[in-house]
């Protein structure tokens, strides 16, 4: 049995695409059945976020799974083959599983190392279970996937470095003040990046934010998302003594707050530090604030700079994810080649058995004359004969199962000696999981 996945992303398609093909995750019944009523498709999960939709699946042939999942999507979403193709890509076994493990681990997305794509595979996971789409072997490989992701999150420093500027903010005010719980924010404008920064700077605790914008109104509404105070704009100078810490985005064309007017509140604040963030262009704040001590004012480009800084850091986390994901490809590989392998094992040693136990009865028949000791041993010289031929190609077909060359191997014996083994069941162990699930 092998892993296929067939899918598309915000590396190979464009929006209009991806909301095209996107399937609604109120109503995944539906696909999911249709999905692994497909011929070729034993098990089945659908996973479908805004930057990607992928089918992970189980099947014994490669070539036709891939096709009819491609085919699926087509006819699903009524949208012809021919206009998916070029965006669509496949993987299959090895190369199936590290594109899970690496799509789980954040390693995939948009921007590396953020958290939500992980929830998103467990929800998608949930669904399948749900409607009974995964069986043995995706149960188990998706919650591999999960404690792949798991040990990247927690062995690496992915995820620990700010790559929005909103965030950024927040991770230098950290920086400077330490804990944020005692703090108070305010925000100079009412805009969608002072929204965020905002939301940020609550979930790390400050203790209270204060809103002004030209508009009273839109400032009123803001403070209320939070339950902040609203500023009237042109008082708003009045209350930085008791500012920690001003995020500001107005499209001013002057600056709205000069040194002189800072230097006068750090008097005041008796040189207490504030954090200064103009996220403006043109720019809020006089850029010779930055030389009032105990003052510190970063602008936009300054904010970009950490982004891009901490960006360089998780694609150095990235590549100690990698090697995570190798390590653990092998062992789930092995895995999944033992429930290919033992069975037909087995049931080549039955076949032979059987056919051991067939000539000798014709042969005791034959012989009437034989005494017990003498069919003893024939037995036991039959059944050495059966365990030399088998020792050669058992070892070998173990070997080829550690070097991920079974399914060759596997095939060319029920070919050879027509056996169908039985499926696998579902207790089948093998090797330390180290705590599959979370």
């Amino acid at each position: 049995m092998n892993i296929i996945v067939v899918g598309l992303s915000h590396k190979t398609a464009p929006v209009e695409i991806r909301e095209r093909i996107a399937f609604a995750p109120t109503a995944m019944e539906r696909p999911l059945r249709e999905m692994v009523a497909l011929p070729a498709i034993a098990e089945g999960v659908i996973v479908s976020t805004c930057n990607r939709v992928e089918l992970y699946a189980t099947s014994r042939d490669i070539e036709a799974g891939v096709a009819q999942l491609k085919r699926f999507l087509s006819d699903y979403h009524s949208i012809p083959l021919e206009t998916l193709e070029s965006h669509l890509y496949d993987h299959q076994g090895e190369e199936a599983i590290r594109h899970i493990f690496r799509v789980a681990s954040s390693l995939e997305s948009m921007v590396i190392g953020e958290p939500q794509i992980l929830g998103q595979i467990k929800t998608a996971y949930g669904y399948a279970a749900e409607f009974k789409t995964a069986g043995l072997i995706l149960n188990r490989f998706l919650h591999k996937a999960f404690s792949v992701a798991k040990r990247v999150r927690t062995e690496t420093d992915i995820a620990s470095n700010a790559v929005s500027v909103s965030f950024a903010a927040v991770e230098l005010a950290r920086k400077i003040f330490g804990s944020l719980e005692d703090k108070t924010v305010l925000l100079i404008g009412a805009g969608e990046m002072c929204e965020l920064a905002a939301r940020h700077f609550i979930n790390n605790g400050v203790s209270s934010v204060l809103v002004t914008n030209r508009t009273l109104e839109r400032a009123v509404k803001l403070a209320e998302e939070f339950n902040g105070r609203a500023l009237p704009f042109e008082d708003f100078t009045h209350h930085l003594q008791q500012v920690d810490i001003i995020l500001t985005s107005t499209g001013a064309p002057n600056f709205i707050l000069s040194q002189k007017q800072v230097e006068e509140v750090i008097r005041v604040r008796r040189n207490k530090p504030m954090l200064l963030i103009d996220i403006a262009v043109p720019r809020d704040i006089d850029p010779r604030v930055n030389d009032i001590a105990n003052v510190y004012l970063y602008d936009v480009d300054d904010l970009q700079g950490v982004v891009q800084a901490n960006l360089k850091e998780r694609h150095k986390e990235a590549k100690k994810a990698e090697g995570i994901i190798e390590q653990e490809i092998g062992q789930f590989y092995r895995w999944l080649g033992s429930l290919e392998v033992v069975p037909t094992i087995v049931s080549l040693r039955n076949k032979l058995e059987e056919i051991r136990r067939g000539e000798l009865e014709k042969t005791f028949a034959n012989f009437r004359d034989l005494g017990e000791r003498e069919k003893k041993a024939i037995e036991a010289l039959t059944s050495a004969i059966i365990n030399k031929v088998l020792h050669q190609p058992t070892t070998v077909l173990k070997q080829a199962q550690n070097d991920g060359r079974g399914d060759g191997y596997v095939d060319a014996v029920r070919v050879l000696f027509d056996i169908h083994p039985a499926p696998p069941a579902g207790d089948i162990k093998d090797l330390d999981d180290h705590n599959d699930q979370e």
